[in-house]
């Protein structure tokens, strides 16, 4: 049987660790169908896999701009725990700002900060569990976020659906935060790794994915905040490559064949 799925499959992996909350957004065990539907994604994700052979890995997946189709291949997984970084942990975690590793996935060994290659030498050898553990343990050593972390998910969060409620315009939160927009695309580029615009585009389609099954088009345009209808549609299939009703009905784009890493 063949599923397509407007974004990951996912179900909760554990309840988040109190040390973990400013670090991880969210913890998820991640299983894929035969075919995948990849939604755009603003996260960085941490990614432990075990395969079918026994092998295990951990990966950093950058946030994703456009969709992706993929159908089955040959590789297959037999776990995977993603944790979702929050906004601006991206540097002090991993070594590098969250703009390097938009559309890429890179082994986490690779990467130069010291808890990066600590936990990839771990993960060879401790289940999911135990790393989450680990990691708990390690980022209970770091300094909380900084005032430009605070000031980042301060932004991040206005410029997120939430409820009914649609996402702000750059130009107030700048001035709500007291920044320039100039400002405010430097923090994003940093801990996000997207403009701001372009985090609230795909926080807004989304949405639209979320809410398109129970209801309609116009009402939807309106409660996730587009001018209308019309660029409603054209935001989805800019960033989905189809439009709405396309994707709803499974008129989707050509699927390429799928390796493990492209069902994170």
């Amino acid at each position: 049987m063949t599923t397509i799925a407007p974004a990951e499959r996912a179900e909760a992996a554990q309840s988040l660790p109190d040390v973990l909350r400013p670090w991880v957004s969210d913890i998820a065990a991640v299983t894929g169908g035969e075919s995948v539907a990849h939604a755009p994604d603003t996260a960085t994700k941490l990614v432990l896999r075990v395969h079918e052979d026994g092998r295990r890995d951990a990966l950093v997946i950058g946030p994703r701009t456009r969709a992706s189709y993929h159908r089955a291949g040959t590789e297959r997984l037999a776990s995977c725990v993603q944790l979702h970084l929050a906004p601006g942990t991206a540097r002090p975690l991993l070594g590098v700002a969250a703009a390097d590793l938009v559309g890429r996935a890179v082994p986490l060994g690779e990467l130069p900060a010291r808890t990066a290659r600590q936990l990839a030498d771990e993960a060879a050898d401790l289940g999911a569990e135990e790393l989450i553990d680990r990691l708990t343990h390690l980022l209970g050593r770091l300094p909380l976020p900084d005032s430009r972390g605070r000031l980042l998910r301060a932004a991040v969060d206005a410029l997120s659906m939430r409820g009914d409620r649609p996402p702000a315009q750059v130009k107030d939160v700048a001035r709500e935060l007291a920044v320039s927009e100039r400002q405010l695309r430097n923090l994003f580029a940093e801990g996000v790794g997207l403009s701001p615009k372009h985090y609230a585009r795909i926080d807004r389609v989304r949405a639209v994915l979320a809410q398109a099954p129970t209801a309609k088009w116009a009402d939807l345009a309106a409660t996730t905040g587009y001018y209308d209808q019309a660029h409603m549609t054209s935001d989805f299939r800019t960033l989905m490559g189809v439009p709405p009703r396309s994707f709803f009905t499974g008129r989707l784009p050509e699927a390429r064949p799928c390796q493990a890493f492209d069902r994170l």
